[in-house]
């Protein structure tokens, strides 16, 4: 608590766009609160790595205006304002140090019976990160030692019952634990929401409790980090009017010039200090010399939100191949109507001009409480052909709900414009996608059925006994998929491929990155890709199929064993 000779209505001027008593309301400036914890960090830490460890740990002008105005701003009640803050600087800048430090500010100083702070991240290694340098903080200072006690994974302040934690992945059996304060660092590296929305619900028990997320920028994608992102931004920008919320955001304009010291300043506030010129210049140097580093560069260390370093396919180029927009011509239905028991899904759509074509197909199975995806090709008969590319795509209803919420993707968007067919509750119903594919089967002249036998061992029995589907196992391995990936490729980068700007596929495709032998032959990598892609393997499948399987044949010239399988 403070008292009220301490108020101050002046406050740190503005930075980087964001001005701390724009939206202050009733809330107050305390300067006594606000030097408290610089003059602690001064005094007891020091830094631990480094040409600076072991120097007292003196906060750089831009830490310091973060540290002042998230401890110095007060309530009417005497707690503190920001119960939120948002550090978004390059990699090199010291946020680990800063976010360490005040952990330990927080653990020692805010007087909480019983507080829970965390630091937390996507995994147990960079969690311990931060924790680990909080620890050296504290055993470098003999008073912090008699007061602290480190343990391997805590560090406690055992007389107020207080301890501090690295945490990573929370199981749902920890949704009930109670957060005092929570540094979440390197926030785009989380997979998903659930951490963030734990830590968030778990804050509601305190009386001034406070998450600081410190990142620097992710892919161009949905994502929590993302979405914070942008909901810092507008808080920064005036916006969204959020006293709570405190945002300070380093980053180079995307259309600046990349190459130029003054925009390598204006993203880094620490450049000369913990990020030296020369390391900027040779990294600049090689991303100029490389171009597949040029986007790395501007993510890491201009904080840029690009595409993934490894992306298989350039977007521009890949919105350059829509050809004639396909409308699937469902339509719009209520989400009560899709998760009805009795309900059996609209007709699939059908192009009249392609279906006397010779096609080929690709199929992936995901798991069953997610998307599964059947692609069809049409090569036409030139020499060097074109391909017209459709795809068809289902998901259970219940999923897809969750997914919009959890994950804001536009799963049910997607559904109710006909690109996603929904089967009612919680898992894939493998008999409608069985159904369906036989209907397109029959309605198009479908040469053969590429399939990746993960998940799919019932269904083609299925479609190859009993529904007369010629159907082949395409192992997902180098020699499978890496001559139909670099077909891919170039045919997206010469205009030669009629994706029917299908939005999930589009998703997909933004998702799947590549893995590279040392051949520099390539394919998808579902464990490196940051979402979705099956749509984009079972699009491989059928264009290996498609290159390398006469029409009116059911055997890949691949084959060379007699079986109806590729195998590699």
């Amino acid at each position: 608590m403070t008292t009220a000779s301490t108020i101050s209505s002046s406050a740190p001027l503005s930075l980087q766009g964001y001005e701390p008593n724009r939206d202050a309301g009733d809330c107050t400036f305390d300067e006594a609160a606000a030097e408290h914890p610089v003059e602690f960090m001064l005094k007891y830490l020091t830094h631990v790595k480094g040409p600076k460890a072991g120097e007292p740990f003196k906060l750089e002008p831009w830490e310091a205006w973060f540290v002042r105005n998230l401890f110095g701003w007060k309530r009417p009640n005497g707690y503190r304002r920001y119960r939120e803050g948002f550090i978004f600087v390059p990699r090199g800048n010291g946020k680990s140090t800063l976010a360490a430090a005040i952990q330990v500010y927080v653990t020692c100083c805010d007087r909480e019976a019983g507080a829970e702070n965390y630091c937390a991240a996507a995994e147990a290694g960079q969690a311990r990160l931060v924790f680990d340098v909080a620890k050296l903080m504290i055993r470098g200072n003999a008073e912090l030692r008699s007061r602290l006690r480190i343990f391997q994974h805590s560090i406690a302040l055992v007389e107020r019952g207080t301890a501090f934690k690295p945490l990573s992945s929370v199981p749902l059996s920890k949704a009930g634990f109670n957060v005092h304060c929570a540094v979440i660092d390197e926030l785009h590296a989380q997979k998903d929401r659930m951490l963030v929305d734990m830590i968030r619900t778990g804050m509601g028990k305190r009386l001034q409790p406070l998450c600081v997320h410190i990142t620097t920028s992710d892919y161009d994608r949905p994502s929590i980090c993302n979405e914070i992102y942008s909901y810092a931004s507008k808080v920064r920008d005036g916006i969204i009017d959020d006293q709570a919320f405190l945002p300070l955001i380093y980053e180079a304009d995307r259309d600046a010039d990349w190459t130029s010291p003054k925009v390598w300043a204006k993203a880094n506030p620490n450049l000369g200090v913990s990020i030296p010129l020369e390391y900027m210049e040779r990294e600049c140097a090689k991303a100029q010399a490389e171009p597949a580093y040029e986007n790395t560069f501007k993510r890491y260390h201009l904080n840029v939100r690009t595409e993934q370093a490894d992306r298989l396919i350039p977007m521009d180029q890949w919105d350059k191949c829509v050809g004639e927009p396909v409308d699937p011509s469902e339509p719009t239905v209520d989400l009560k109507q899709w998760l009805s028991p009795t309900f059996s899904g609209e007709s699939l759509f059908v192009e009249d001009d392609l279906v006397g074509r010779p096609c080929w197909a690709g199929l992936d199975l995901a798991t069953r409480t997610d998307l599964n995806a059947f692609v069809l090709v049409w090569p036409n008969e030139d020499d060097n052909p074109t391909y017209d590319v459709r795809a068809w795509f289902w998901a259970p209803a219940e999923m897809a709900d969750r997914r919009r919420k959890r994950d804001r993707l536009p799963y049910m968007d997607w559904a109710h414009a006909g690109w996603i067919k929904l089967t009612p509750g919680d898992t894939a119903d493998h008999r409608v996608v069985r159904e369906d594919i036989v209907e397109l089967c029959t309605r198009y002249q479908v040469q053969n059925v590429g399939f990746d036998p993960f998940n799919a061992a019932k269904i083609v029995v299925e479609l190859t006994e009993e529904d007369g589907v010629p159907m082949t196992q395409v192992r997902q391995g180098m020699l499978s998929l890496g001559p139909p990936t670099k077909e891919l490729i170039a045919l997206v980068a010469a205009g030669r491929l009629r994706q029917g700007g299908n939005p999930v596929l589009r998703w997909m495709a933004s998702n799947v990155a590549g893995r590279t032998d040392h051949a520099e032959n390539v394919m998808p990598d579902r464990r490196k890709s940051s979402e979705k892609i099956d749509g984009i393997v079972a699009l491989v499948m059928a264009l290996g199929l498609a290159i390398t399987t006469p029409a009116g044949s059911t055997r890949s010239k691949y084959n060379d064993d007699g079986n109806d399988l590729m195998v590699f």
